[in-house]
């Protein structure tokens, strides 16, 4: 079997063995605007053989391999060249971006690590993140439910993610599939109901960001 890994926010993440994008057969990333790092819209696959990237670069142009020859009914997926050149200019600064985030980061850690009913997820030593995001889990004994501190956060114009929620099984359309039986997804549906990504970005001030922590605290 072929292993395909959505790598959709993996840009730059490592492990003790280098890019965690060397596993598998493919990994497809994203470049979307709210990515660490982007081109506005549109991504990359990383392939490790000539086959399989020359097949792909034909696929994403038409199916062509010269002028006369089509092999695959393929379509235009070609990155523009407006988005390639804002994808060079970000290579620049992607160093500071991602250390600009990993300071915002460690202030969460430390403002939040006694707050009860709120877990912060650590990075493990052997894990270089990018620090796309800052998920926190809202637990049983936190005074007031995850989706009440979402609407406080959002009353107070900040606004945070509920990521991965609702869950992708929770949909009809997927509600047939054996895999999406909530008995088979127990730790998967759990996270979903606790989960709230904080903001995060490179121009987030300390005291927006002391906003936010504060608004933890005082529930």
């Amino acid at each position: 079997m072929k292993v395909i890994y959505d790598a959709a926010h993996a840009f730059g993440v490592r492990d003790g063995g280098g890019s965690i994008l060397r596993y598998g057969d493919l990994s497809v990333l994203s470049f979307h605007a709210t990515k660490v790092f982007n081109t506005f819209e549109g991504g990359c696959i990383i392939s490790h053989d000539t086959k399989s990237k020359t097949y792909i670069d034909q696929l994403k142009n038409f199916g062509f391999v010269d002028e006369v020859t089509v092999v695959e009914a393929g379509i235009n997926g070609k990155m523009s060249e407006f988005n390639a050149a804002l994808g060079l200019l970000q290579l620049k600064y992607i160093d500071a971006a991602v250390g600009r985030r990993k300071a915002i980061c460690e202030i969460y850690c430390e403002k939040l690590k006694n707050v009860k009913g709120i877990s912060v997820i650590h990075n493990s030593n052997q894990i270089k993140p990018n620090y796309s995001y800052f998920p926190i889990l809202v637990e049983e004994n936190y005074p007031i439910s995850r989706d009440e501190l979402f609407q406080n956060l959002k009353k107070n114009n900040i606004y945070s993610r509920r990521y991965f929620y609702p869950l992708i099984s929770d949909f009809p359309m997927y509600a047939d599939f054996p895999s999406a039986d909530p008995a088979t997804l127990q730790v998967a549906n759990s996270i979903a109901r606790k989960v709230i990504c904080l903001p995060i970005y490179t121009d987030l001030i300390i005291e927006e960001q002391e906003k936010i922590i504060c608004i933890l605290k005082e529930a």
